[in-house]
């Protein structure tokens, strides 16, 4: 809670998918807070269960080397303990969802328990972390609406590349001990490629953003908006160029939010 940029990141491609559904009917207040508890406590457990995972990992890294089971502030034991907390707060959420929900997150729940697993046996896994992150789309959707649209499909393939995309940029920072460890990433894969393919995949999500907006007849207002996420973009690029990759990871909260704010309108103003 007291570095929220992951429960961000999560956060707001949930609204998204969310604020689609809201395009066809009445949002009600209940998933709105669904959505943000949910948020908080699926980031919680993936934090947990990715440091129970990585502890030995974290000590040879400089970011990391503070963590609490690295230091050893907090025990294997009571780790294990609190993740099964969260995952019983999680569960107790989701008996609140409509069954498809439920479904579609218990095979979510499944993905965020392998990822931190799959940087050690896949070359990319970030792949593993976007369609774990982009699950919050189509989770929030089903809220609301049982009939899945090709808009959602489009929405959920924008917001992978886009989680793909910001992740690369936060694995340049640790790409030198990753290596040294042994710890796979997309940065490590691409080499000298990882910047212009992360720089693509972020522009597939504001191509998703705008196939969403003109199948779905927005306004002209979403014109300034994608105009705002555009040079947002340029800004973010300069971030990387001057190596300050950690700014540029977190900068992509304040996309979320722009982007957020562009459907709200659509759903609530226009």
């Amino acid at each position: 809670m007291d570095k929220p940029i992951g429960i961000f990141l999560l956060l707001w491609p949930s609204f998204l998918g969310l604020l689609l559904a809201g395009l066809e009917t009445s949002i009600e207040f209940k998933n709105i807070l669904i959505v943000i508890v949910g948020s908080v406590l699926v980031r919680s457990c993936g934090c947990v269960i990715n440091d129970i995972s990585d502890y030995k990992f974290d000590r040879l890294v400089k970011r990391t080397a503070k963590r609490p089971i690295a230091t050893g502030d907090v025990s294997l034991l009571e780790a294990w303990l609190f993740f099964i907390f969260l995952s019983f707060l999680s569960l107790s959420l989701l008996f609140l969802t409509p069954s498809l929900t439920l479904k579609i997150s218990a095979l979510c729940a499944l993905l965020i328990a392998i990822y931190p697993m799959a940087k050690r046996f896949i070359k990319a896994p970030q792949f593993v972390l976007g369609i774990t992150f982009g699950s919050g789309v189509v989770i929030s959707y089903s809220l609301q609406s049982d009939i899945f649209s090709l808009s959602l499909l489009i929405l959920y393939l924008g917001v992978v590349a886009w989680i793909i995309s910001f992740d690369t940029i936060y694995a340049l920072e640790d790409i030198e001990d990753d290596k040294k460890i042994g710890v796979n990433s997309s940065a490590i894969l691409w080499g000298s490629n990882a910047i212009t393919i992360a720089k693509y995949l972020h522009y597939i999500f504001y191509i998703s953003l705008a196939l969403v907006a003109y199948i779905n007849e927005f306004s002209l207002f979403f014109i300034p908006v994608m105009i705002a996420l555009v040079a947002m973009q340029y800004y973010q690029m300069k971030l990387v160029a001057d190596k300050k990759y950690l700014d540029s990871f977190k900068f992509n909260n304040w996309i979320g939010i722009i982007s957020v704010i562009g459907f709200i309108s659509e759903v609530y103003i226009f």
